[in-house]
Parts: structure tokens; C-alpha cells; sequence
């Protein structure tokens, strides 16, 4: 098997589960699900058919990753945060041919009780904060906050807010990792490691 398995979760027969992942309490994992290694799928996390997870991912207690959600390597979902796939959901009306694509890349980090509205991007590393609504594409390393998310500055990979503006012409050290990241009109990349 590979992977830790409580008793009390439940993967269904086809799911791909990475060695070194470990699913917790009442974990429901679907048939057509692809989860990597190093994974951790806490209390009461759902995922479901058409959902890839990436390596060293932290899904948290609570949250449900549906069809069409895909996380790249080392994403963070904090406890109790939401995904949609559906854009205008109607009992009455079945949309299961309307799912939207959702991509969080690599490093981003979900806070707790965030809302991520279906067909957007999220950059790499970036920092959505607790009870966020995010309806549209994430810039990579960009800090997100509010109803609905407004980008309010920038994060490093190391998860420590760098003290940058929005836009501008500029360079930081990370003081934690010591990477430099470079500032060119509204988007932030890192320099050559």
C-alpha cells in the first residue's frame, strides 16, 4: 500500500494514492482520484473523481475538493476552506457539464475558510488569507485578503511578506531564505537561485 490509511476513511477502488500519504478520520477519497506522495488529507476531507493532488500537499480538516480542482506540489488548504466547481449552482438544474477547471499552483497557500470560485488560476506561492473570497486569477506570490480578495502585497516562499509595493521597479532579499525576488511593474518573480 505505501500510504497510511485510518480506519475510519474511505477510498474507493481505482484511487491513486503516493507513497508516504496519510489519509485521516473519515477521509472519503473517490475512484478517479490522483493524489501524490507526502500527502496529508486530514479529518472529514473529500476528494473527488476528476481531482489531481500533488506531492506534499496539506489539505486540512474539512474541505472538500471537487471534480475539475487541481493542486500542483506543496499546496497548503486550511481548515474548512471551499472549493466550487460549479459557477451558478441550481438545485432544480443539473451543470455537471458546466464544471469549471480550477489550478492552484505550486507552494500556494489556502487559508482557513477561504472561498476559491471555480475556473481561476492561483499562482505559485501565493498567500490567500483566512475567510477570503477569491473570483478570479492569482498572481504568483501575491497576498490576497478580503470579500471579494484584493491583493494587499506580496509573500516569499518562505511564507513571510515582503515589504514591496503593488508595482514599481524594485529588488528584496528574502531575510529567511536569503532568494531575491524582483519587482517589475505588478508582477513578482524570483531571480536566479
Amino acid at each position: 500500500m505505501g500510504f497510511y490509511k485510518h480506519e475510519t476513511a474511505i477510498i474507493d477502488e481505482g484511487a491513486s494514492i503516493g507513497v508516504e500519504s496519510r489519509v485521516w478520520h473519515w477521509a472519503h477519497v473517490c475512484s478517479g482520484a490522483k493524489i501524490g506522495c507526502g500527502v496529508s488529507l486530514g479529518q472529514n476531507v473529500f476528494v473527488g473523481n476528476k481531482v489531481t493532488v500533488g506531492d506534499y500537499c496539506k489539505i486540512q480538516n474539512n474541505v472538500s475538493v471537487y471534480d475539475n480542482v487541481h493542486l500542483e506540489e506543496g499546496v497548503f488548504c486550511g481548515p474548512s476552506m471551499v472549493f466550487t466547481n460549479v459557477y451558478n449552482p441550481r438545485s432544480l438544474i443539473e451543470r455537471k457539464d458546466q464544471y469549471r477547471d480550477t489550478l492552484v499552483k505550486k507552494g500556494a497557500t489556502l487559508g482557513a475558510n477561504c472561498t476559491i470560485v471555480c475556473g481561476i488560476t492561483i499562482g505559485e506561492y501565493a498567500f490567500i488569507g483566512a475567510g477570503t473570497v477569491v473570483n478570479r486569477d492569482v498572481k504568483p506570490f501575491a497576498l490576497m485578503v478580503g470579500v471579494p480578495a484584493k491583493q494587499i502585497g506580496w509573500m516569499s516562499m518562505f511564507g513571510e511578506q515582503l515589504d514591496l509595493p503593488l508595482q514599481g521597479e524594485a529588488e528584496i532579499m528574502c531575510p529567511h531564505s536569503k532568494l531575491v525576488y524582483k519587482l517589475e511593474g505588478s508582477n513578482l518573480s524570483l531571480l536566479e537561485e
